[in-house]
């Protein structure tokens, strides 16, 4: 006959962190500072009416305005200025051989000797080197990007000069090597297969996966990796007032 043996349940005692070793870090010096950023095609209105797109990835939102970083001698940064309007179209992993293919290429006929020698080309129509599809907007000029999922068009509300001299004010223009574009948000257009079901206005996160660059290589996102406590405030609280009528 074998007897069974009954052991009493056993606590485990909480465990207390271990606090990080300080001298685990050491100082570096990169020459970029790109730790993982959503990718866009910078859509911009070129002298004679067409498109300009430009891939970028220095971009981050608050509220209903964008944030863009661009190089201060782009073609987009000419096309701004002229015509302060902007269509951001969001890439995803599925698009990014379109995307890549738009890397060496600039909208500037007169090549900067930097970019020529990077590998650089002149390229006028970008939609028909990177193989895409464009659309007309709602509310600006500039066409969308048919492939990609999202397009936010915007109207530029400020300039600022970034990367210049230290007496570098608005309006410096070149005297900058980087600016900062300030959009506002005029109309944004998804496609329904990212909706959250059950809501008209909003994205459901594990169906939008972005395509994000980091350090200049492109990745996608994985799954949710923790639960937020933010998730558990509406998302309708977030809504702010327009500063003007949606168009």
């Amino acid at each position: 006959m074998t007897s069974t043996a009954t052991t009493e349940p056993t606590t485990t005692e909480p465990t207390t962190p271990t606090a990080p070793d300080a001298s685990r870090h050491v100082v570096v010096d990169p020459a970029i500072l790109y730790f993982g950023t959503p990718v866009v095609l910078l859509s911009s209105t070129n002298e004679d009416g067409t498109t300009n797109l430009m891939p970028m990835s220095s971009v981050f939102w608050l509220g209903r305005s964008a944030v863009i970083g661009i190089g201060a001698r782009s073609q987009t940064a000419r096309n701004l200025r002229r015509h302060p309007e902007v269509v951001l179209n969001l890439a995803s992993p599925d698009v990014v051989e379109h995307v890549d293919r738009l890397a060496l290429t600039t909208g500037r006929a007169d090549v900067s000797p930097w970019k020529a020698r990077a590998g650089y080309v002149y390229a006028p129509d970008k939609f028909a080197v990177a193989g895409l599809t464009p659309l007309e907007s709602a509310t600006v000029r500039p066409q969308r990007v048919a492939e990609c999922q999202v397009h936010l068009e915007a109207v530029v509300r400020r300039v600022h000069p970034l990367g210049g001299p230290a007496d570098a004010g608005p309006g410096t223009g070149d005297a900058a090597r980087q600016l900062a574009v300030e959009a506002e948000v005029t109309r944004v257009w998804v496609d329904p297969a990212i909706r959250l079901a059950g809501h008209a206005d909003r994205i459901d996160p594990d169906l939008w996966r972005p395509l994000v660059m980091s350090f200049q290589r492109f990745y996608g996102l994985g799954g949710q990796v923790h639960p937020s406590r933010l998730a558990g405030i509406d998302e309708d609280r977030y809504r702010e007032p327009r500063t003007s009528a949606p168009r």
